[in-house]
C-alpha cells in the first residue's frame, strides 16, 4: 500500500537464489529528494537534490547482488525510472534468472517452504539460506540430497537426450515428484 504524501515512481521484484527482493524507488520532482527502499528499509535518503537525473547504486541479497537505478528525462518534467541488476537491464536479468535458476515452492510439515537450485553453481537454497548438500550418482543421474526441515528431499539431475534441453533438475521429497514454480 502507498503512503499518502509519497513520491513513489517505482517498485520493482527482484528475484535471488535468497529470496524475492522488493525495491521501491521515490523521487520528488521538484525538490529531487530521493529514497531508495530494499524490503521496506531505507537504504538511501537524500532530501535535497539539484540534479533531477542520474544514478543510485546500491547491492541486494546475501551475495549483494549490484544494482542501479538509472533515472533519464522523458520530456518536460517527466522522468523515466529503470533498473539494472548484475551489470544487465532488469528484463535481461530476468530472463536470465529463469535460465540458471529453477524455484519450487511447497509446504513440509505444515510450513511453507521455497527451494531454489542455482544451476550455474548446483547451489541450493531453502528459505534464502544456502544447505549443506551430499551428491552421488545413481544408474539415472546425480541425486543431490539436503533436508527441508526435518524432512529428507533432493534434487535429480538427468540427461534430456536433447541437446537444446541439457540437463532436467526435479526435487523429490517422500519419493514424490514436486512441480517447479514458475517466477
Amino acid at each position: 500500500m502507498v503512503e499518502a504524501g509519497t513520491d513513489l515512481v517505482a517498485v520493482w521484484e527482484v528475484h535471488l537464489a535468497d529470496g524475492i527482493h522488493v525495491i521501491e524507488f521515490e523521487h520528488g520532482t521538484t525538490s529531487g529528494k530521493r529514497v531508495l527502499k530494499v524490503d521496506r528499509e531505507v537504504i538511501l535518503k537524500n532530501d535535497w537534490m539539484f540534479k533531477l537525473v542520474g544514478t543510485e547504486s546500491f547491492k541486494v541479497g546475501k551475495n549483494k547482488t549490484p544494482c542501479t537505478i538509472v533515472i533519464e528525462p522523458v520530456g518536460g518534467f517527466t522522468y523515466q525510472y529503470s533498473l539494472e541488476v548484475a551489470g544487465k537491464s532488469f528484463k535481461k536479468f530476468i530472463e536470465n534468472q529463469n535460465k540458471i535458476m529453477k524455484t519450487w515452492i511447497l509446504p513440509v510439515d505444515g510450513t511453507m517452504y521455497r527451494v531454489v537450485l542455482e544451476k550455474d553453481t548446483l547451489d541450493i537454497w531453502v528459505n534464502g539460506t544456502k544447505v549443506e548438500m551430499a551428491a552421488e550418482f545413481t544408474d539415472d543421474g546425480t541425486e543431490t540430497h539436503f533436508a527441508i526441515g526435518t524432512q529428507p528431499a533432493y534434487v535429480l539431475a538427468v540427461s534430456s537426450g536433447n541437446k537444446r534441453e541439457g540437463i532436467i533438475h526435479v526435487l523429490m521429497v517422500h519419493d514424490t515428484e514436486v512441480p517447479e514454480f514458475v517466477e
